[in-house]
């Protein structure tokens, strides 16, 4: 007996061992290194003046806000985040008009500059964690959009957690997508042009739309924008780590996240939350990357996201897919949200218009 509980021990220690070692595993290290084109834009030095003097008012703000609420019950902080974020960039002014629309079933709105063709339309999806976010929070991101792409923005307001299953934003995306394809701000009309974009979670999202319209052979977009993507949401990405320090945005999450080994990280996001971190429509950088829509990845060397937007740009070239990887130095999580306080916002919209009108 006592000979039979000692095996079943060491048969324990030693399966947890090699399970620990199997998660250490990094197999997406070989997609580090920068393949093609890596983007450093060049600032004069009263552009980098003024960028520093934004960014501490805009890091002040974030950081009262993050610490605001520590000791609150969750949901009251993600009510307050909501309201946050839907609030925070409410006073700049845009010049689209903004139309509120069901896509398919997808409360959306349309937002389009004076000088948009209703033909071009670009399906906008937004950030904030999956959690919040809105197009109301975004209509700074969305209006700029629509001006220098020339195209009717349909932004959506997708379900969000925890409130609901992580696949029904998924969900959302490709109803709205397909609604997007027949219908325009005015009338229902076939596309001309089609592109997709998203920022963070909105840019994970992205990316796992266009897995989606490659497998199911639908219509692809011309091209597609990810601003500062989640790729890979077991959060393993080295940046993760080595960044921490340096993305005001994301340091309260990342910090958390250090903490925890890389196995039970793994181990915890796939038992322990409603969602398979490792199935490719959550985690776009674990898919098959063949064949996709032509993709600009926007992303800064200062955010714990680098990683996840150089590893998937680097890997879906190794596929074959025509990717351009543009690293932004110094600047925050999402800096195109900032605009026009951050004159790297504009330059960033600039590379937006110049890689679409190529498409």
């Amino acid at each position: 007996m006592t000979s039979a509980v000692s095996l079943l021990i060491t048969f324990i220690v030693l399966t947890i061992f090699f399970s620990c070692l199997w998660f250490q595993r990094d197999v997406n290290s070989k997609y580090d290194l920068p393949l093609g084109k890596v983007f450093y834009p060049a600032l004069d030095s009263k552009t980098r003046i003024d960028n520093a003097r934004a960014l501490k008012k805009i890091y002040q703000q974030i950081s009262s806000a993050s610490t605001s609420r520590e000791s609150s019950p969750v949901k009251t902080r993600i009510d307050h985040l909501r309201e946050f974020m839907d609030g925070l960039r409410a006073h700049v002014p845009i010049i689209s008009s903004v139309d509120s629309v069901d896509a398919g079933g997808v409360p959306s709105e349309w937002v389009v500059a004076p000088n948009a063709d209703s033909s071009r339309r670009l399906l906008y999806i937004h950030g904030g964690g999956f959690m919040a976010g809105s197009p109301v929070s975004h209509r700074v991101i969305t209006s700029k959009l629509s001006e220098v792409t020339r195209c009717a923005v349909l932004a959506i307001d997708y379900r969000l957690s925890p409130e609901h299953k992580r696949n029904a934003c998924i969900d959302d995306c490709r109803t709205a997508y397909d609604w997007l394809l027949d219908n325009g701000p005015c009338e229902s009309s076939v596309a001309s042009s089609v592109y997709v974009a998203g920022d963070s979670a909105g840019g994970n999202l992205t990316l796992s739309l266009l897995a989606w319209v490659r497998d199911t052979k639908r219509r692809a977009p011309n091209a597609a924008v990810a601003l500062s993507p989640v790729t890979d949401m077991r959060m393993v990405n080295p940046s993760v780590k080595f960044n921490v320090d340096t993305d005001i945005m994301l340091k309260p999450l990342a910090k958390k996240l250090i903490k925890v080994p890389r196995w039970l990280l793994i181990i915890m996001g796939r038992f322990m939350v409603p969602y398979d971190a490792t199935d490719p429509s959550i985690s776009p950088l674990l898919g098959r990357l063949h064949d996709l829509a032509p993709l600009l990845i926007q992303v800064s060397d200062s955010e714990i996201l680098l990683d996840d937007g150089r590893r998937y740009a680097n890997k879906a070239r190794a596929a074959g897919s025509r990717v351009t990887l543009q690293i932004w130095s110094g600047m925050p999580h999402v800096w195109q949200f900032f605009y026009p306080d951050l004159s790297a916002a504009e330059h960033a919209f600039n590379e937006i218009d110049r890689f679409i009108s190529l498409h």
